[in-house]
């Protein structure tokens, strides 16, 4: 038996003001910091003894993880990987998401949110939102920067990073990985063996830690949020 833990990072500073974040390093809310170290407490109380921790290339992720560590008492380090950073929102990255839906309206902002393999138009370039412009992305090569992603793009990059770095880890040992809404979607389209459908009603919360407890044959045996009073419908359980 083990257990894998994903988070999703706390409220940060483009979610209270409702823009579409993707790859831009935006931190935490004074919120979402809230949210983390009431995370890393929930967790401390399960007694879980935690083997291995992730998260992806992004400050608010990385932060997350940092305060749920301090609740911890654990000082070890952690590994930083960018396939597991949130979707790449292509041209809409920072704009207003009430915005956009009076300018294109509701349903094709949603079909950009949630359908499985339409992705938005391409972040040109030129922008200081394009992975290429900002810090944080400048030792990964160019070529495996995106203009933008769509869900499956996404799923994709996230699997193949589970399964190379992370799946064999499960074995006996306990996980936790501290990652962002798709990312996170990403991985439970996979764990929950879900449908293009199903993965698109599935909401992540931030701050919630939600526990996945993974028999001998990696295979799904119980799950829940650990915060009931802010956890969402899992699709399957």
């Amino acid at each position: 038996m083990s257990f894998l833990i994903l988070v999703r990072h706390g409220q940060s500073i483009w979610n209270l003001e409702k823009k579409f974040t993707g790859w831009v390093d935006i931190d935490l809310t004074k919120k979402g910091k809230s949210e983390a170290e009431k995370a890393g407490l929930l967790i401390k109380k399960e007694n879980i003894k935690i083997d291995f921790y992730y998260s992806s290339l992004q400050l608010r992720a990385n932060n997350t993880l940092k305060i749920i560590l301090k609740a911890l008492n654990d000082k070890r380090n952690f590994t930083r990987a960018w396939q597991l950073n949130e979707r790449h929102y292509g041209a809409l990255t920072g704009l207003n998401k009430a915005e956009v839906s009076k300018k294109i309206g509701e349903d094709k902002v949603y079909e950009f949110r949630r359908s499985w393999d339409i992705r938005p138009e391409a972040l040109n370039v030129e922008s200081p939102f394009h992975p290429i412009n900002i810090e944080t992305y400048k030792k990964i090569p160019k070529e495996l920067l995106p203009d933008t992603e769509s869900l499956k793009d996404t799923y994709e990059r996230v699997l193949k990073y589970f399964e190379k770095e992370i799946k064999e880890k499960l074995i006996n040992k306990n996980v936790l990985i501290s990652a962002h809404g798709n990312s996170i979607r990403a991985l439970c389209k996979y764990l929950f063996n879900l449908d293009n459908k199903q993965i698109s009603n599935l909401e992540i919360p931030t701050g919630n830690p939600l526990i996945i407890e993974l028999n001998e044959n990696l295979k799904i045996s119980n799950c829940k949020y650990l915060d009931k009073e802010r956890a969402k419908d899992l699709v399957v359980f």
